[in-house]
C-alpha cells in the first residue's frame, strides 16, 4: 500500500486542527489520487461523533490550560494531541470503507515495523508496541471516498492527554488498566535516536514509506473556511 501522494501546503506556520479535518474534506473533494498528509497542532482534544463530551472530557482541565476541544465527524474514541503526537490523513477512492481501513492499518503497522519496533494492530484499530498503544484510527465515508486518519504517538505530553480526557471506567478494565497513562507510549522512548532523533524525522520516514509525489495546496483560506462551517468547535 504504497504510491501514494503527499500533499503538502505552502508553508508550514501552525493551524488550528479545524483546518486540517476541513482539509481532509476538501482533499478528497479535489484530488483524485490517494492521498497522504501529516500534521501535528496545538493542544487539542478531538471527540468523536458520538460521545458525550461532558463524560469524557475534563472540561476544567481544558479550560484552566487553553486546550481546544473540536468533534470531529468519525467515531471512535476521544482523542488528546500536541505538537509531539503526529496526526495522519489519509483519503482513497479505492474499494469499500472497510476494506481501505483495513489496509491502512495494516500499512502502518508494517511501517512501525519497518522503524524495527515489534508493532501489532489490534481488534480495535489500535497498533501496540510493547503491548502499549502507539497509534489510534478512525474512517469517515464521503459519497465517493473514504478519510482515514489516526495519531501516532512519539513525544505526547502524557500527564496532559491523562488529565485532559477521561475515558469510562469500563474501557480502561477492558484493557486490564487504571488509567491512559498505563495504556499509551511515545514512540520517542523505543527508537534509537541516532536514527530517528525528532519527530520531524519520523514525520519524513513515514512519508517516504508511503509516498512517491508531493502535491502543494495553496488555496488555504478556502479551505479553512470551509471548515468553520463544517466543523463543530466546542472550545468554551
Amino acid at each position: 500500500m504504497h504510491g501514494f501522494t503527499r500533499i503538502l501546503l505552502p508553508d508550514d506556520r501552525e493551524r488550528d486542527l479545524v483546518f486540517y479535518l476541513a482539509m481532509e474534506e476538501y482533499v478528497a473533494r479535489h484530488v483524485q489520487e490517494d492521498a497522504f498528509f501529516l500534521w501535528r497542532v496545538a493542544p487539542t482534544v478531538i471527540i468523536g461523533r458520538n460521545q458525550d463530551l461532558e463524560s469524557e472530557v475534563n472540561l476544567d482541565y481544558c479550560r484552566e490550560h487553553g486546550v481546544r476541544i473540536v468533534r470531529r465527524r468519525s467515531g471512535g474514541g476521544c482523542v488528546y494531541s500536541d505538537m509531539g503526537n503526529i496526526m495522519i490523513s489519509y483519503v482513497s477512492a479505492k474499494g469499500d470503507t472497510s476494506s481501505v481501513f483495513d489496509r491502512f492499518l495494516s500499512a502502518m503497522t508494517e511501517c512501525i515495523r519497518s522503524l524495527g519496533l515489534d508493532a501489532v494492530k489490534s481488534e480495535r484499530n489500535d497498533i501496540l508496541v510493547g503491548g502499549r498503544k502507539v497509534s489510534g484510527n478512525a474512517v469517515h465515508q464521503l459519497p465517493d471516498r473514504t478519510i482515514v486518519h489516526g495519531t501516532l504517538l512519539y513525544d505526547t505530553d502524557l500527564d496532559a492527554l491523562e488529565q485532559a480526557i477521561m475515558p469510562p471506567v469500563e474501557k480502561l478494565a477492558r484493557h486490564s488498566v487504571q488509567s491512559v497513562r498505563q495504556r499509551v507510549a511515545n514512540l520517542k522512548t523505543c527508537l534509537d535516536p541516532s536514527v530517528i532523533p525528532s519527530v520531524e524525522a519520523l514525520e519524513e520516514r513515514i512519508a517516504a514509506y508511503f509516498c512517491d509525489s508531493t502535491m502543494t495546496l495553496t488555496d488555504t483560506k478556502l479551505i479553512y473556511d470551509h471548515g468553520r462551517e463544517s466543523f463543530e468547535d466546542l472550545s468554551v
